[in-house]
């Protein structure tokens, strides 16, 4: 398989984000409501995309800016994914090949712009570790790693990530218990929507800005985001549009806040232009492929 490059210029950049993450196929259906249990519903529209969590956050990261290495593995047959991905400016050199297939999601969209998903994890469980821990020796001190729920490899990546010095933003989603309590210890970025929030709470038995976390983010859709961290305590009002599909939402927050970040940005500033990426990305169809550019973010933020 021909696959298009986009060869990590990380050595020669002063910082660049390593993201261990999930990439899928997403099945899109639009829907007048959710269907009840037993109920047979007939869509109005169909759409194949690009998708996953980590896929999703790579593209964000790239579009606001940043030099982004995705680490993570899908099947060959499915080349169109490695391509997109590197024409959205992602270096794809340690994504393998991997014999399982793609994994995938079926995602009902219905009028409101609120979606339902259905997960296969497919090769995002099946990624050989031992290469991906390679790419981190393309990594210099100032550099990030970025991981989620979607994958295998959290804890040992983790592991590894800090042993050179390396900063780690984490995404908890889907949420799962035994990871997230794994994992924060070790975080320096957590970013978590109202109900990922609540469940950590429930496991820690805190608050999630009760952790001691150097920084915390809690999106609330509508409702704007937070932030609690040692730069303190900041509230982003979200901006009103219109929504057409919500799926992705948070990863484009995500791609975007952490560019920030990672490159010293004042928080209050970042957050502002996170949710405006965010408020754009669900004013059209899909996940990946309606993350918008930065400087179609910085246009929608003046014009506000």
């Amino acid at each position: 398989m021909k696959i298009v490059t986009c060869r990590c210029t990380v050595k020669a950049q002063t910082m660049a984000i390593f993201n261990l993450g999930s990439i899928n196929i997403d099945l899109v259906y639009r829907v007048s409501h959710f269907p009840a249990a037993g109920e047979t519903l007939t869509t109005s529209s169909f759409m194949r995309a690009l998708g996953g969590k980590g896929a999703n956050q790579s593209i964000a990261l790239a579009a606001a800016g940043a030099k982004i290495c995705h680490i993570g593995a899908a099947s060959p047959a499915d080349e169109w994914l490695f391509n997109e991905m590197a024409h959205c400016g992602v270096d794809m050199t340690f994504v393998q090949e991997s014999p399982a297939p793609t994994g995938h999601a079926i995602v009902s969209v219905n009028d409101e712009g609120e979606n339902q998903i259905l997960l296969y994890p497919g090769a995002n469980r099946a990624i050989d570790m031992k290469q991906a821990l390679a790419a981190l020796s393309e990594a210099g001190s100032a550099d990030w790693v970025l991981l989620q729920n979607e994958t295998n490899g959290a804890p040992e990546f983790v592991e590894a990530a800090k042993a050179r010095g390396l900063k780690i933003a984490y995404s908890a989603a889907p949420f799962e218990e035994h990871v997230a309590m794994r994992l924060l210890p070790d975080c320096d970025l957590l970013i978590v929507n109202e109900g990922e929030a609540a469940a950590l709470a429930s496991a820690s038995g805190k608050k999630p800005q009760e952790l001691g976390l150097a920084h915390l983010v809690i999106t609330r859709g509508g409702a704007g985001a937070d932030y609690f961290g040692v730069d303190g305590r900041f509230h982003q009002p979200a901006f009103a549009v219109e929504p057409v599909d919500t799926t992705g939402a948070g990863d484009c927050f995500f791609g975007y806040f952490l560019a920030g970040i990672a490159v010293g940005e004042g928080v209050e500033a970042t957050l502002r232009v996170a949710s405006a990426a965010a408020a754009l990305q669900v004013t059209k169809a899909g996940a990946a492929t309606s993350i918008p550019s930065r400087a179609d973010v910085i246009a929608f933020i003046e014009d506000c």
